[in-house]
């Protein structure tokens, strides 16, 4: 099965083979060199400023993004939150749940998030802008300069979802005035799932972060950044997980991430010319690397999905809620090549025409 979803994606047969062997103990000097070599390479791929630290957790990237509610908001905050599909709502649902004022930004599918429609927010006395800054359900690439620019203006805290963007597309976290960026590793890190990443900007560390009183044994951030003085995290990690990390941070070291990101640029971009050539819609929208959306206006999506999983091999990524039966996604990130997307093409070509 070729995988061509947003995450879990197909790994690289370096990290693959790391996985296979035996997890070391990890309250060790050794672990330790590791872990600072990672915080220090981490936020070098996020540009991220002097400073600014690291959490890493054994969790999802949701347990990542309630984290921030656990440890930097709270209910004097009146928040904005862009909410352009599933992903931004969860921030909304969050929001919800620990009863902190906001107002949301509802963007519908296949409306784009414009200077003007953002501005009509402008002055209202938010405190802080939280976005999916790629929103993977249904694959809009929100401006993160232009945000930044708002939130300096407005003095708001800027918190990014990046989870399905980073290395997919730029991101530079300090010129942008970004305080939190939210990532996990089954995206185009092309690592199992099981980490998630906060990275904190000196002004949050010094504002929100330091002297906090979190209602969390799990996710206090002050906790984490106790014990990485020392190199570790405060309970168990997925050690093998980090040490596959340790791998691929190598390997981005070496290649750069501009070269990175350049690869998954250059994936997307011929996917779409090939979409355009054999007259397979593509949304307007302005859209990440990390994934096409496709769409099939007969309303058999699932169907095309189910039939390219269990007679070619070909995992897409089917979508929920109403635009379910209209589109698919299809992702680039991972052990992916040209090739790959020449068989996707004409594999949908094939079973289109048949179920006409």
């Amino acid at each position: 099965m070729k995988l061509f979803t947003v995450g879990p994606v197909d790994m690289y047969e370096e990290t693959l083979s790391i996985g296979g062997e035996p997890i070391p103990y990890f309250r060790t000097s050794e672990f330790s060199d590791v872990m600072f070599k990672l915080e220090k390479d981490f936020l070098k791929l996020l540009y991220a400023g002097e400073g600014s630290r690291l959490i890493t957790f054994t969790a999802s990237g949701t347990a990542a993004m309630e984290s921030v509610f656990l440890n930097v908001i709270d209910k004097a905050d009146k928040l904005l939150i862009v909410n352009g599909g599933s992903f931004g709502h969860r921030f909304c649902m969050l929001a919800d749940l620990y009863e902190i004022p906001y107002d949301e930004i509802k963007l519908e599918y296949g409306e784009v998030l414009t200077e003007e429609l953002l501005y009509s927010y402008d002055g209202r006395g938010y405190t802080a802008l939280l976005v999916n800054i790629h929103e993977t359900s249904i694959g809009q690439l929100y401006d993160y300069k232009m945000l930044g620019e708002f939130c300096r203006k407005n003095n708001m805290y800027y918190i990014v979802d990046a989870i399905s963007s980073f290395l997919a597309d730029e991101l530079k976290m300090a010129e942008a005035g970004i305080d939190i960026v939210i990532t996990s590793s089954q995206k185009a890190m092309a690592l199992p799932p099981g980490l998630s990443f906060v990275a904190l900007s000196t002004r949050i560390l010094n504002e929100r972060v330091k002297g906090a009183r979190v209602r969390s044994m799990y996710f206090d951030y002050n906790d984490y950044l106790l014990n990485m003085e020392r190199g570790q995290t405060p309970f168990t990690p997925a050690v093998g997980i980090i040490l596959q990390l340790a791998q691929r941070m190598d390997a981005l070291a070496k290649k750069g991430v501009e070269a990175e990101i350049e690869k998954h640029r250059k994936l997307a971009g011929e996917f779409r010319q090939m979409c355009a050539d054999a007259g397979i819609p593509v949304p307007e929208f302005p859209k990440s690397n990390a994934l096409t959306t496709i769409e099939f206006p007969e309303g058999n999506a699932l169907e095309v999905f189910a039939k390219l999983k269990d007679e070619y091999g070909l995992m897409l990524t089917p979508s929920g809620g109403e635009i379910g039966k209209r589109v698919l996604r299809v992702g680039h990130l991972g052990a992916r090549s040209i090739e790959d997307y020449v068989e996707v093409i004409d594999s949908i070509k094939t079973m289109t025409d048949r179920l006409q």
